[in-house]
């Protein structure tokens, strides 16, 4: 199966894997970030299937299988060990890859994670999972309504926020529907306790989509976990670049 994911390997240096979040992709999520990511680390970066070049998976996705595809993605693109860098989705992603490869994965960092649905997340994606069928423009609305912090909306004009929604109704991936049903899915909470290894959660404040509690349940799960708070919505790339980057970089910057 692996040779079915597209993915990006990009620098040289220690390896950092990237898990991107539910109706996301590689370059939709990490984009802003990823070349200074890479010149520092290794970076492989895999899409799931329906994202990117990915081809849609026939059935409905699996997180022992996501996970175990991202890791042998990353071993096959010639890292040994690596840290895992996961977005909303992709937190989980990356801690069940910890938990069923703990011999490959020297870190983590969580962002806009959650180890459970709250109710939050749970409306947002019976919503999301109808507007994907009925109504892509009206399901980027809703997406950009949740997901987007306060100041960074208010501080668009019509104009501008009138494109933004049309460009994410646009980047919706064929595979949607694969990965908004795995997100209904997820409880990793039983797993946290037994991640032994470094672990930074970064919290997005402003997040309407996966409430900064939420992140924070995580970072009080994982022994040890440190915690950092950013004031974003969702789309923290898009709204505090340096910020993220910042908190990525001191943190792998301890495990080299």
């Amino acid at each position: 199966m692996t040779e079915h994911f597209h993915h990006v390997v990009r620098g040289t240096g220690p390896g950092l894997l990237l898990a991107h979040g539910g109706g996301g992709s590689v370059e939709g999520n990490f984009g802003a970030i990823l070349d200074d990511l890479a010149r520092t680390r290794t970076v492989v970066g895999p899409d799931y299937p329906g994202s990117g070049t990915t081809p849609r998976s026939a059935t409905p996705l699996d997180l022992d299988e996501l996970a175990d595809e991202l890791v042998a993605i990353a071993v096959g693109a010639g890292l040994e060990r690596f840290a895992i860098l996961g977005y909303s989705l992709g937190t989980a992603v990356a801690v069940r890859a910890t938990t069923r490869h703990p011999d490959r994965v020297t870190g983590l960092v969580l962002t806009s994670g959650f180890a459970r649905l709250d109710n939050r997340i749970r409306l947002a994606v019976d919503v999301w999972a109808a507007l994907l069928h009925d109504d892509p423009k009206l399901l980027a609305k809703f997406l950009t309504l949740v997901a987007t912090g306060r100041d960074h909306l208010e501080a668009l004009t019509p104009g501008q926020l009138e494109t933004a929604v049309d460009q994410l109704a646009a980047f919706v991936p064929d595979g949607s529907p694969e990965h908004v049903a795995l997100v209904a899915k997820v409880d990793t909470r039983a797993e946290l306790a037994g991640i032994a290894v470094p672990a930074l959660v970064v919290a997005t404040t402003l997040d309407g989509l996966a409430s900064p509690a939420l992140s924070r349940e995580l970072a009080d799960g994982i022994p040890g976990a440190e915690l950092v708070e950013v004031e974003a919505g969702h789309n923290i790339g898009a709204e505090a670049r340096d910020e993220w980057l910042a908190a990525i970089e001191k943190f792998l910057g301890r495990l080299s």
